[in-house]
């Protein structure tokens, strides 16, 4: 029997839909309070708001230059060369994309070949592993270990070879909050350098990190500045995660290619948008400080809910992530904790497994994020009060 050819594609089979967003439509369909998608449920900053009707009312409404407003661009390399000390050029090296989900697609098109091995580590953001399968990669994963999310340097260097193109960092991290510390940033970069493979970094949380801990790029580690594609984007430092607004740092050797995989998949990012973005690059320092104050405040209050709770939680030193642990409430995997959550205490979070390529490595695990305002959190801890773990269950009964 003749098969039909009205079917998806293969490489289609080899990946799922987004579970975050599955549980955010969970979520709306429960009537729950939302942990799981990482997006912020209080206002952008006035000013950038203003500055992005200002640009609609000043009928800024037809495509920017395809890679980015020289207004964006420049605003970008001033603040990457002030805050890092790493000069950027800006019609060499920065393309602006779709957000940056787009800049890592139209990255890894631009870079990867069928056959070239990606390095990613686990867990990871769900969007890096079907990146991989759609740029024709294939994904070799490396673990991070908790409690501290640390790499073993023997197993990273095992998954380098001939064949590895490109490796993905997410520093600081999501799921984890990892904030990856410069001997082990060097550590990729000599590998980088030894099997001449690009690091591709995604920093979209560079501004969000706690108790002394700081962002490094990897670009500038010595000797990467010319291997490194550094990704970001105005969605989670200024919160507007629904204007698609993000950006490529490439070198200027692999700039081209990425310019002409971004122009194919989106022409260009939203033009008023991109002129807010400018405005928004230029806010002071002070802006960032509190940013960072905000969220460590809603961490330490999420930290304490979730361990009233009996979770048993991993503290993050950057993003607005806290990865848990749930062996202690007796169901038989992440994703029934996860269901049961959102149906009958109404409060929703994303299994861990979906964080991993070995689903069983998340099997014990929830991530909920805490980018949300205080009222929301409290009624979240209210909610979470039905929760009683399996062994307080059965000393109960007794």
């Amino acid at each position: 029997m003749k098969m039909s050819k009205l079917t998806g594609s293969k490489k289609a089979t080899q990946f799922t839909e987004s579970v975050i967003r599955e549980m955010t439509r969970l979520n709306e369909l429960h009537g729950g309070v939302n942990l799981s998608q990482g997006f912020p449920d209080f206002p952008a900053p006035a000013a950038v708001k203003d500055a992005a009707c200002a640009a609609i009312n000043a009928d800024i409404n037809q495509y920017a230059v395809t890679w980015g407003a020289r207004p964006l661009r420049e605003a970008i390399a001033r603040e990457f060369e002030r805050r890092y000390g790493l000069r950027v050029i800006p019609d060499e090296q920065i393309t602006v994309c779709c957000g940056a989900t787009e800049a890592m697609m139209s990255t890894m098109m631009a870079l990867i070949d069928p056959g070239d091995e990606v390095i990613v580590f686990e867990p990871f953001y769900e969007n890096y592993g079907p990146d991989a399968i759609l740029s024709g990669a294939t994904p070799r994963y490396v673990t991070l270990r908790e409690p501290d999310w640390t790499f073993d340097p023997d197993e990273l260097a095992a998954a380098f070879n001939a064949r590895t193109k490109a490796i993905i960092i997410n520093t600081p991290n999501n799921p984890t909050g990892k904030v990856f510390a410069r001997e082990e940033l060097e550590t990729i970069g000599a590998l980088c350098r030894k099997w001449d493979a690009t690091a591709i970094s995604d920093e979209i949380y560079e501004h969000i990190t706690y108790d002394g801990h700081r962002h490094i790029p990897i670009a500038t580690i010595d000797g990467m500045a010319d291997r490194t594609v550094t990704i970001n984007s105005l969605s989670k430092t200024y919160s507007v995660t629904g204007w698609r607004v993000g950006w490529t740092i490439s070198p200027p050797s692999l700039t081209g290619a990425i310019r002409k995989v971004h122009d194919f998949l989106t022409v260009g990012a939203p033009a008023p948008l991109q002129e807010a973005g400018a405005v928004a690059l230029g806010l002071a320092d002070q802006y960032y400080r509190d940013l960072a104050a905000h969220y460590q405040r809603g961490r330490d209050m999420l930290l304490d809910i979730l361990e009233r709770h009996h979770f048993t939680c991993y503290k993050p030193f950057g993003a607005y992530y806290i990865m848990t642990d749930i062996s202690s409430f007796g169901f038989s995997d992440d994703v029934e904790f996860a269901r049961y959550l959102v149906k009958s205490v109404g409060v929703a979070a994303v299994p861990g497994s979906s964080f991993y390529k070995d689903a069983g490595k998340g099997r014990s695990k929830l991530r909920f994020c805490f980018c949300k305002r205080d009222e929301t959190l409290v009624e979240a801890d209210q909610r979470l009060e039905k929760l009683v773990p399996v062994g307080m269950k059965r000393a109960n009964q007794r």
